[in-house]
């Protein structure tokens, strides 16, 4: 993203909305598990007397009528709109913002699921949206969640999943793909859902200085005049790092780093992955109490925005591995003329691979352009 001076503004702009559904799909698929894991075919037993020899039962019970799977409808092709929001969300008043927008597609066989991010500067046709009263226009992405969230005659009270119907009827004119459902995620109880975890391990692939955080947590404080902030500056030195709730939420967050917008998108995803590792790699479905402290940690943090059933989906997609989730970054730039910055858009490269994904050639391309595959 085209660097450009001045106070940053205060937003927890972290990509986690897809955190949040892969953490809730993980959940949903260790609890289900649960429920119907066994070492062998469960044999029925009926009511026995004093020696433990089944009685008979002088009228027998009808064979209950056989139920679906869950999940058996869902066999893919499965896309999810995921879109983290700031947290000036809960302003009265304030309209919510795409800080960050990530699309996870899982193709036919749902054997295999990539997520990528657009950048939420990302020049785009918003399409007209009578329910908010706006006409469409061409504009930066985070835009479609505000106009959209606006509610004719209550100003002060906008719709955070009005906004998300018009951000997806945009995602989709320009992606191409069709939505089976959605999330929506503010940020608060983050830090909670990874404390929850004890933390979570991932390589820090360049050196990141906190704009916003002390080294022990505390907020920096605004400088004079309204110039940024001052005092010490947690640092995250690159390599293999453990982080805490608050320094995975910090971390993920920086933008004012090499690379820009582009290096935060795919800090962002480094951390899903990681987040999904670490709860498959638990074994959290044998420990019904650990299950019940990250449901509890997500708390209102999500909100999901229709589609199957979550624990349709958790059951159709609870095969994945960690592995089997890949990490696409596309690649974009900046956007205007001269000093005026208009937005971003993605390089040909980037734009073919969405080409490439609709028709089912995603992993043909990644092979021909690694650099798109985040591989730590």
């Amino acid at each position: 993203m085209t660097q450009r001076t001045g106070a940053p503004r205060p937003r927890w702009v972290l990509g986690l909305a897809a955190l949040a559904a892969v953490v809730l799909v993980a959940v949903g698929a260790l609890v289900v598990t649960r429920l119907v894991r066994d070492d062998g075919p469960r044999r029925a037993i009926g009511p026995t007397g004093a020696t433990g020899t089944p009685q008979a039962s002088p009228t027998p019970s009808p064979s209950p009528s056989p139920t679906a799977t869950p999940g058996a409808g869902i066999t893919g092709p499965l896309n999810l709109l995921l879109v983290g929001v700031d947290t000036r969300v809960s302003v009265p008043g304030w309209e919510p913002h795409g800080d960050a927008v990530l699309v996870l597609h899982v193709p036919k066989g749902l054997d295999r699921a990539y997520l990528f991010s657009l950048p939420r500067d990302l020049l785009v046709d918003i399409p007209a949206f009578p329910k908010a009263g706006y006409r469409g226009g061409r504009t930066k992405l985070t835009h479609a969640m505000s106009y959209g969230s606006r509610v004719p005659g209550k100003p002060k009270q906008p719709s955070t999943a009005q906004g998300y119907e018009l951000l997806r009827s945009t995602v989709s004119g320009y992606t191409g793909l069709r939505f089976d459902a959605g999330a929506v995620l503010t940020f608060n109880g983050f830090d909670r859902l990874v404390d929850s975890l004890g933390g979570v391990d991932l390589y820090v692939d360049q050196r990141v200085v906190s704009l916003h955080r002390r080294p022990d947590g505390r907020h920096r404080e605004p400088a004079p005049g309204g110039g940024g902030y001052t005092g010490p500056q947690m640092v995250y030195e690159k390599g293999e790092r453990h982080l805490t709730g608050w320094q995975a939420l910090d971390y993920a967050r920086q933008r004012y780093v090499t690379g820009g917008g582009y290096a935060r998108q795919r800090h962002q995803q480094q951390l899903i992955k990681a987040l999904a590792t670490k709860i498959l790699g638990e074994d959290l479905a044998r420990q019904p109490e650990r299950v019940q402290q990250v449901v509890d940690a997500l708390g209102d943090t999500l909100v999901y925005a229709g589609g199957p059933r979550v624990v349709d989906v958790a059951y159709a997609l609870g095969g994945l591995t960690p592995e089997r989730f890949v990490l696409v970054d596309l690649p974009g730039a900046g956007v205007g003329r001269g000093s005026a910055y208009r937005g971003e858009e993605l390089t040909q490269t980037g734009r073919k691979f969405l080409t490439e994904l609709r028709a089912g050639r995603a992993d043909a391309y990644l092979a021909a352009n690694p650099k798109l595959r985040v591989t730590r």
